[in-house]
């Protein structure tokens, strides 16, 4: 903690100056906070399985005097998720890439840029909603993320605009050195609106990475948002990311979080139904072995009647892989007619692969229906026997029940390309295939 401090102390000027004023309006305030909150502890409970301090004591390099990056990721890079008659952008790190932009323009109206450069295009939007569902005083993380972040992506969807074409937003982790980025996402989506928004997260190096991003994401009234996250990195990265969203009446949002290849993964999604009849579906794919860490920490807060929301996390764990998973569904007072839905589910694939489950219900009306549940088992030794019986090998079976298992979560992604393309990483990740390099994605053809 107290190398942060000091970090900001030295470089506020520099932070600052290579910054948006919007952006620069609330770093003292979340220095104050983080000052006072320092990193949290695990016996903050919604921390309990992750000891954040220690994945932050290394020390990592900054680029506060954003110095640009040498790189051009159109002609280098290919993400895994290619051909998906998606609009492609970059980040390289935590800057947007705007050197070449994709040849289809947008709908009118529609905006993905950089952050700094919307904060001074569209102050008064960007004021309007950044640091406001993400505030610095609910998380340590939020707080250092708000310190040290000088860009970002913002996506802007205007008044019953649809987006056809999803838009895909290719994360680089690129750097010669040892790296801290700290990344913010702006997402507004006004009423009737609707997009289709594909984050895909990669390294290009195999130095170490430490990431802190922090997602906004406001869904008007009547707007449509699907937003899947993809990540495939490598076993040196280290990523917290904070996902906010706030819904109003008669949305609708789906959000897909699937993990194929990292080193230590820390995910929070608080998702807020503020108006009536808002429905929300969220879903979590985890595949690690290794020692491999991945905690997911939900909250799903109905605070209106007649909302709903489903909730789905599956986990396939093999080797020394240490998971957990924390859901909260809070239905206040007054949110009748509630519906809501939470599952988790875990297969283990070695004695000592681990998992902590904890899906919570926290019911503040009388007139709802709301279910959870989590089970933890390990590969059927009848369906394995069965398989073998009929000429499947040992290994192949063992590919294929762990395939099944995790179908249910790839069945609920909408957009038919996206769907088709991580069946086919999925099954090579359970064949090992997407080891290779330790993750690393330079030499792939």
């Amino acid at each position: 903690m107290k190398q942060y401090i000091e970090l900001y102390e030295q470089c506020r000027g520099m932070l600052n100056g290579h910054s948006a004023p919007v952006l620069n309006a609330l770093r003292e305030e979340a220095f104050g906070h983080f000052r006072q909150m320092g990193f949290p502890s695990q016996k903050v409970e919604r921390y309990k399985y992750t000891d954040v301090a220690r994945h932050f004591a290394p020390d990592f390099g900054l680029n506060l005097n954003r110095l640009s990056i040498p790189v051009n990721p159109y002609e280098v890079f290919k993400c895994d998720v290619p051909n998906l008659s998606t609009s492609l952008y970059f980040v390289v790190n935590d800057q947007f890439y705007d050197k070449a932009l994709p040849a289809v323009p947008l709908p009118e109206g529609v905006v993905v840029d950089s952050l700094c450069r919307a904060a001074e295009t569209f102050p008064e939007l960007v004021k309007h909603h950044y640091g406001t569902l993400a505030r610095s005083r609910k998380d340590a993380l939020n707080a250092l993320n708000t310190m040290f972040c000088q860009d970002g992506l913002f996506v802007y969807v205007p008044r019953n605009v649809v987006v056809e074409r999803p838009i895909q937003i290719v994360n680089v982790l690129r750097s010669d050195v040892s790296l801290m980025v700290n990344r913010r996402v702006l997402v507004i989506l006004e009423e009737g609106a609707s997009a289709t928004l594909l984050f895909c997260d990669h390294a290009m190096d195999s130095h170490a990475f430490l990431t802190t991003q922090v997602i906004e994401t406001f869904v008007g009234e009547n707007a449509h948002l699907e937003l899947y996250e993809l990540e495939e990195t490598h076993v040196r990265n280290t990523r917290f990311s904070n996902l906010y969203a706030d819904q109003k009446a008669y949305s609708s949002a789906v959000l897909d979080n699937i993990t194929l290849h990292n080193g230590v993964t820390r995910n929070r999604t608080d998702l807020t139904l503020s108006g009536e009849y808002a429905e929300t579906t969220l879903n979590g794919l985890v595949i690690a072995d290794k020692e491999q860490q991945v905690d997911n920490n939900t909250l799903i807060d109905h605070r209106v009647p007649h909302c709903q929301s489903q909730q789905l996390y599956k986990y396939v764990l093999d080797d020394k892989a240490r998971c957990a998973f924390a859901g909260r569904v809070l239905v206040r007072e007054g949110a009748q007619k509630t519906v809501s839905q939470e599952t988790n589910a875990n297969l283990l694939g070695s004695r000592e692969a681990r998992i902590y489950t904890q899906p919570m219900l926290e019911i503040y009306a009388d007139d709802v229906k709301c279910s959870h549940g989590s089970t933890v088992g390990q590969l059927g030794e009848q369906a394995m026997f069965y398989m073998q019986q009929r000429g499947i090998p040992y290994e192949e079976a063992r590919m294929l029940l762990k395939f099944a298992f995790a179908a249910d979560v790839l069945s609920t992604i909408h957009l038919d390309a996206l769907h088709d393309r991580l069946n086919y990483l999925v099954d090579k990740r359970f064949r090992g295939e997407l080891n290779k390099c330790e993750g690393c994605r330079m030499c792939k053809n």
